[in-house]
């Protein structure tokens, strides 16, 4: 049954670029389930008492979603991976605002270990590995997209793939290396602090 949800949500999003403002609103509950699920497994990773959120996340999302009006939307994969961009940015943003109010250290070094991206370790620098991410893509792009989507988005391997036009294998070889990258980076003195 996946196969003809993934058919209907693509024809939404197409209904929607072409000017039918009721198809985001049909959009929705067809989605709205994976995003909750993919922003819970984000969020377990933040510290207890995190100001922000699942549903909080998935509201601003949604937000911003809305206001893309201009954006050709491609297929359900296209979907995911936006969402995912939009997630990190929601997050790095508020990060950066928390941080900004505490004016101090408060940074928590961040693990990229197989284990921690798997698990729902809760702690993690947004705006370290933010940098590191953003070095990274500078380098390599397709390296940064595939951490983003799936460490922010949740993408599985082959959502990834799909939304990268390149094979599983690609993708494991690039996320692999990428948190090789990463966690050099990130294991440098100056990102254990502001």
């Amino acid at each position: 049954m996946a196969a003809p949800r993934t058919h209907e949500i693509t024809a939404l999003l197409r209904a929607w670029t072409a000017g039918d403002e009721q198809a985001l609103e049909k959009l929705t509950p067809l989605v709205y389930s994976e995003l909750h699920r993919r922003a819970r497994r984000y969020m377990a990773r933040e510290p207890a008492g995190h100001i922000l959120q699942t549903t909080a996340l998935i509201n601003e999302v949604y937000l911003r979603v809305g206001g893309l009006q201009e954006l050709t939307w491609q297929d359900r994969a296209h979907f995911f991976a936006v969402c995912a961009r939009l997630m990190r940015q929601i997050l790095t943003d508020l990060a950066r605002a928390r941080r900004y109010q505490k004016r101090g250290p408060g940074a928590i070094h961040v693990s990229l270990e197989e284990t921690s991206l798997a698990s729902e370790e809760p702690r993690t620098d947004l705006l370290a590995l933010d940098e590191a991410l953003n070095a990274l893509a500078r380098i390599d792009p397709r390296k940064g997209r595939v951490v983003e989507l799936r460490f922010f988005g949740g993408l599985s391997v082959k959502e990834t793939a799909e939304v990268l036009s390149v094979s599983p294998e690609t993708v494991m070889r690039d996320w692999k290396f990428a948190k090789a990258c990463l966690h050099g980076e990130l294991s440098k003195p100056n990102h254990h602090g502001p």
